[in-house]
């Protein structure tokens, strides 16, 4: 009936028996995977279970996981990574190393990542080792390529931000992109911001829009100020309850909205200060040194620097200076604070070695 000679029915039930012992060795590989997961790589029994149950059914190839597992641990990951690529896809464990899994791993080498750095990336990758070569992986590290101004800094963005990795970055990025150039920012600002947090870039443009409308709005900054991208850079790396505490911080020390965004205004960055150092450094300005918030908002440079590492110390050398009349003019507090490290050593520092050489070594080795 369906017009099979004598040698075709023959070569139709060799084709039938390769075909069921193919299933056949695939479905013992998935059958034994609990117990190499516990061996192997020091799963659980339990976990082991639950983790071979997402494998269904393999294709026909490489079934043999031990090759697999020699590759990871080939190119640097240690069995914690490894279970991290595993749990959630434990079908890499039977993907084909020649023609899989070597031509994406290449890929990262090119761009210079080698050694932990490489089994980091991957490791906290996810799906890039499921991402096609060609239809993914390539175009969206070739658009990464023409963005920065380096492949290093594409290896940089890349240790950052794994997670960069899922993406079709040509496509996700893009209209984040032209919403920066739009707004005035320059190719080195975008690289600067996509460098220091890349996941700005990967979010919905709605997202970064209300970011933009927010600096704008709430805090009164100008498009064409070049203190905008500063704005957008600190709004884009706070949530909105993070955003919430730290203002509700100031105002805890009685500033006004005014004051807060003449603050915002002069350095947006400020409002990235963790709670912690925040509550430290208003309490000593306005408890310690009773200066108002008028002036702090206005001189908003004092909030980031280290009251450990700058500030305590350089009063420290002030007063001595005074005490021992080693200083014809007082200066400004101000303009001793923010002086730079070689200009206060020069001016302030130096002065004592002779005078009073355990207070210059204190300096020293304040952190300076």
């Amino acid at each position: 009936m369906f017009g099979l000679g004598k040698n075709g029915g023959k070569m139709h039930f060799l084709s039938m028996y390769c075909i069921k012992k193919e299933h056949f060795c695939s479905t013992t590989s998935v059958n034994l995977m609990p117990e190499f997961l516990v061996n192997s790589l020091g799963f659980s029994r339990e976990k082991s279970i639950s983790v071979s149950n997402k494998v269904t059914c393999l294709k026909p190839g490489n079934n043999k996981p031990e090759i697999v597992l020699n590759f990871f641990k080939q190119i640097g990951l240690d069995k914690n990574q490894i279970k991290m690529l595993v749990s959630p896809a434990p079908s890499l464990l039977f993907a084909d190393v020649g023609k899989t899994l070597e031509p994406k791993v290449k890929v990262l080498q090119e761009f210079g990542l080698s050694g932990s750095d490489l089994a980091s990336v991957l490791a906290r990758s996810g799906a890039f080792l499921r991402t096609g070569l060609d239809t993914g992986i390539r175009p969206s590290l070739e658009y990464l390529r023409k963005l920065l101004s380096s492949d290093d800094s594409v290896a940089k963005a890349l240790k950052r931000s794994p997670a960069l990795l899922h993406y079709r970055l040509h496509i996700v990025m893009a209209p984040n992109i032209l919403l920066l150039q739009n707004i005035g920012c320059s190719s080195l600002d975008i690289e600067k911001l996509f460098l220091r947090n890349p996941r700005i870039f990967l979010q919905k443009p709605e997202w970064l829009e209300d970011i933009v409308r927010r600096v704008e709005k709430d805090f009164c900054i100008p498009k064409d100020s070049w203190m905008f991208f500063y704005g957008v850079k600190m709004l884009s790396s706070l949530s909105k309850s993070s955003l919430e505490m730290k203002l509700g911080i100031f105002r805890s020390f009685g500033w006004s909205d005014s004051d807060i965004i003449t603050m915002v205004q002069r350095l947006p960055l400020c409002l990235t200060i963790s709670e912690a150092k925040l509550s430290n450094v208003l309490k000593f300005f306005m408890g310690e040194l009773e200066y108002e918030s008028s002036y702090l908002a206005s001189h908003p440079t004092l909030l980031m620097f280290s009251l450990e590492k700058r500030v305590l110390p350089r009063i420290k050398i002030l007063e001595l200076l005074k005490e021992k009349q080693l200083i014809k003019r007082v200066p400004c507090f101000y303009t001793v604070i923010k002086c730079s490290e070689c200009q206060f050593l020069e001016n302030y520092v130096l002065p004592l070695r002779n005078e009073m050489p355990e207070v210059y070594d204190f300096y020293i080795k304040s952190g300076n």
